[in-house]
């Protein structure tokens, strides 16, 4: 369960961290949500918490990289770091100047416009090549249409959605 003390530790070491990256940060923000008991899986015993790391920078494109790759890696490093310094573990979102946040509405946008395709043209449209945590945001979007059948096809990095009608 991460606590006040911890939160205080996870802001200096971000800061610390992006100093030490010799990147003047304007602000960060980070906001904490609490793990929950799962409600519908029995199996399910242990609760995790999260933590919603916000970075604002004056020049994000090298901390983002081509398609968010560098922001991916960043948020695993940083993931690592803090699991090992308070001895906790709990999920880590890191976000720079909102990218994740935009990319996750561009990404729905793209998933509900090809249900609207699909349906319109009666015939399936594929979706170009996705990340898993992508294709994971597309399924999730997507789940509750029911006139459309939402499958990952392909292999590797040549992995795409197809969107079909029923």
């Amino acid at each position: 369960m991460i606590d006040d003390q911890d939160i205080k530790n996870i802001r200096e070491t971000v800061s610390e961290f992006f100093q030490k990256l010799t990147l003047p940060v304007q602000d960060i923000n980070i906001e904490h949500k609490a793990g929950q008991a799962p409600e519908d899986n029995a199996d399910q015993k242990e609760v995790v918490d999260s933590v919603t790391i916000e970075v604002r920078l004056d020049e994000p494109q090298i901390l983002i990289g081509q398609n968010g790759q560098t922001l991916f890696d960043l948020n695993y490093l940083l993931r690592i770091m803090l699991a090992k310094k308070l001895g906790k573990f709990f999920y880590v979102y890191l976000d720079i100047n909102d990218y994740k946040k935009n990319k996750i509405e561009y990404i729905k946008k793209i998933a509900n416009d090809s249900v609207s395709e699909a349906l319109a043209q009666g015939k399936p449209i594929t979706l170009p090549t996705m990340s898993s945590y992508e294709r994971r945001i597309v399924h999730t979007e997507l789940e509750s249409h029911k006139e459309v059948i939402v499958e990952s096809q392909g292999e590797g990095a040549e992995r795409r959605i197809v969107i079909s009608p029923k």
